[in-house]
């Protein structure tokens, strides 16, 4: 993606690590910031590795744009990075979990259409950024994801080829519901295990 100011139809992707909060209050701060830089390194080289762009990182949140001629092959690829981050993450949980007791997961949301994307920021410390009605309906699909889940929406999924569709086996979700707005459908991809912290 382009770093000047442009208007383009993206995949966005939401990442939220679960539970660092109970980890953040037992941990050492050096610790704790230690811990989260694993995470969002993790995070990013996926999102790199699958020719995303970070956008960026909000406490225990990193959000990421894919964009290209191509909406199925975008979409394509923010789906591999969302499915990498939550498979890579599984080993450092355990690691976490072992060493600290505290158990923790990834959940990941992805939704696609056009956002302005560009330099914003303060003075002195401006950020790639999205901004447009995409962006946040990702913001408010990630706190539907159960612990460790991905979930999409409609729109994205509609976006992926039909043998992605059909391997994922993705299930109906009950509809985010906006103000002002008809609901969002979405689907997630079920867990083999699920976690029951919230």
């Amino acid at each position: 993606m382009a770093s000047q100011p442009e208007r383009r139809e993206a995949a966005l992707l939401n990442s939220e690590l679960r539970n660092f909060t109970r980890l953040s209050e037992v941990l050492e701060p050096a610790k704790v910031l230690e811990l989260a830089n694993d995470y969002f390194s993790l995070a990013a080289m996926a999102i790199t590795a699958n020719r995303g762009k970070v956008l960026s990182v909000q406490n225990d949140m990193l959000v990421a744009a894919f964009s290209s001629a191509h909406r199925e092959d975008f979409c394509e690829r923010a789906l591999k990075a969302a499915q990498d981050i939550q498979r890579e993450f599984g080993p450092m949980a355990d690691e976490w979990k072992s060493s600290y007791g505290l158990p923790a997961a990834v959940s990941s949301a992805l939704h696609v259409g056009e956002a302005v994307f560009g330099m914003a920021g303060p003075i002195g410390a401006q950020q790639f950024v999205g901004f447009g009605d995409a962006v946040s309906i990702v913001d408010r699909l990630v706190h539907r994801a159960r612990n460790g889940e991905v979930v999409f929406s409609a729109e994205f999924m509609k976006s992926l080829s039909a043998a992605t569709v059909k391997a994922l086996a993705a299930e109906e979700m009950p509809a985010l519901e906006l103000p002002r707005r008809a609901p969002v459908r979405f689907y997630g991809l079920p867990l083999e295990k699920r976690l029951d912290f919230t």
